[in-house]
């Protein structure tokens, strides 16, 4: 880990990287917030949270936005990992993303008729099928809660 963070100081002068219990881009300190250790997926992470800091990615406006940043981050953390002649494994990617995946389907399917739905606004969706209208949580961490407000 200390040789990785050594060349991503050198490659990344204008970042703060630090330790902490969990990763995570900060852009109000421009801060990457990483979990020490040597274990490849710790390092994997790190990068990742680089690619987000080099992206600028600071806010999103719908869950396919933060899914695209997810994407865009881990393909940026591959050219990351290339200049420091390492290799971050796809299948490790596509399971990273399958979280977000499974998050954006299950907030998106109709409390009421199970169908494919529409985000409206950043915390409303409606479907497409039986018209519901529903909330959800703007935050990522909690269990998908939906509730229903409506039906056109």
């Amino acid at each position: 880990m200390e040789r990785t963070l050594k060349k991503l100081r050198l490659l990344c002068p204008g970042l703060i990287f630090t330790a902490d219990n969990v990763c995570r881009w900060s852009p109000a300190n421009r801060t990457v917030y990483f979990i020490q250790g040597n274990d490849e997926r710790h390092i994997w992470s790190l990068l990742h949270e680089t690619g987000h800091a080099q992206l600028g990615h600071n806010t999103y406006e719908s869950d396919i936005e933060l899914l695209h940043m997810e994407t865009a981050a881990w393909e940026q953390a591959k050219e990351v990992a290339r200049a420091l002649q390492m290799i971050i494994d796809e299948e490790h990617v596509q399971n990273c993303l399958d979280t977000y995946r499974n998050w954006l389907f299950a907030r998106s399917t109709c409390p009421k008729c199970l169908s494919a739905s529409l985000q409206t606004s950043a915390q409303q969706y409606q479907c497409l099928n039986c018209k519901t209208i529903w909330r959800v949580s703007r935050s990522r961490f909690c269990r998908i809660y939906r509730a229903t407000l409506a039906a056109l």
